[in-house]
């Protein structure tokens, strides 16, 4: 559905709709037009799922999913701390992106072809100085990237040139592949010469990008809007729009946000029940959607699941906090019964 919805954009050129950037227009119809931008892995977020409730989007992090290292790694660690077979959890996130690693040179379901078209290929990954959930993450991605078969470097965002006619070097190698957990959105707004030379150096075929720009359509809450239009009433969706809601609970939420930063619930009739004014995110325009209520312990904590995505479904992972699942939310692993 949501490959759907992004021709659906793409045909009627609904960018400023959902809030796309004017400077990554142009990025992402090229990534969305060319097959050799793949999509290397995302993390649904949904409500529901546990004691009979049905299952909710809330939205799509397909662009800079964090929470990869505790949902591939620490969950998996624990449960074998615990002497529970594999079979007890829904987890083959690692293995997944190893798959899917290779799937960036054979553009095919099968890898079976990755050896023979694989010509050492060189992958730099990147993060930005001082966040050390980030650096983890890409640094896992490295290390699961080496296991495929690439070279691999590691550089921060300030340690990298880029050239328009030339391409992506770090330390005076030029890299083909690049792995970036730096939000387009923020690309687009706080280095819009980065962005025109990310432009550039895509559409001369000088490397390829990940995750590809045309995820920041996905990543954008408004597509929930679009998915709406396109599907009605679907049984995995939440009525949104970007008009309040008339009498209904609902959550309004900024196109472009993360761990619930000026997000808040309202009640039907438009009065604030709980909103989280700390985040950044303020100045974006807002989609509403309906509210729904996660599952809770008999202490009151909320749990929202995340479904990562790498070509296929491939790992589940609950963040547990408040009313709004926000930067204090805890990562809390699974057992299947």
């Amino acid at each position: 559905m949501f490959v759907a919805a992004g021709e659906h954009v793409v045909e009627h050129n609904l960018f400023h709709e959902i809030g796309i950037p004017f400077n990554l227009v142009d990025l992402v119809k090229e990534s969305w037009e060319s097959e050799v931008h793949w999509h290397l892995y995302g993390r649904f977020d949904l409500a529901g799922g546990i004691d009979g409730r049905p299952i909710k989007l809330l939205e799509f992090n397909a662009d800079t999913p964090t929470a990869l290292f505790e949902t591939a790694i620490i969950q998996w660690a624990i449960l074998k701390r615990n002497g529970l077979d594999e079979a007890a959890q829904f987890n083959v996130v690692y293995d997944a992106l190893l798959e899917n690693f290779k799937r960036i040179v054979t553009l095919e379901a099968s890898v079976e072809s990755f050896a023979e078209r694989y010509e050492g290929w060189r992958f730099l990954f990147t993060s930005v100085r001082g966040n050390a959930e980030e650096e983890n993450t890409v640094r896992l991605l490295q290390y699961i990237a080496e296991e495929a078969g690439f070279a691999t470097s590691f550089a921060y965002i300030d340690e990298i040139e880029f050239d328009g006619e030339e391409g992506i070097f770090f330390d005076g190698v030029n890299y083909e592949l690049w792995f970036k957990l730096i939000p387009w959105e923020d690309i687009a707004l706080e280095e819009p010469d980065l962005a025109m030379l990310l432009t550039q150096i895509v559409r001369n075929q000088k490397a390829i990008i990940f995750n590809p720009a045309y995820t920041l359509m996905f990543q954008s809450k408004g597509m929930l809007k679009i998915l709406w239009d396109l599907y009605p009433d679907h049984p995995l969706l939440l009525e949104s729009s970007f008009e309040p809601l008339q009498g209904k609970m609902q959550v309004r939420k900024p196109i472009f946000g993360r761990e619930g930063g000026n997000v808040a619930i309202l009640e039907s009739d438009g009065q604030t029940v709980v909103t989280d004014l700390q985040g950044e995110y303020g100045a974006y325009p807002m989609v509403y959607q309906e509210y729904v209520e996660l599952p809770s312990d008999s202490e009151g904590r909320r749990y929202q699941a995340g479904l990562f995505f790498a070509y296929e479904s491939c790992g589940l992972g609950y963040r547990r906090g408040g009313e709004i699942i926000d930067n204090l939310s805890k990562f809390v692993g699974h057992i299947i019964r």
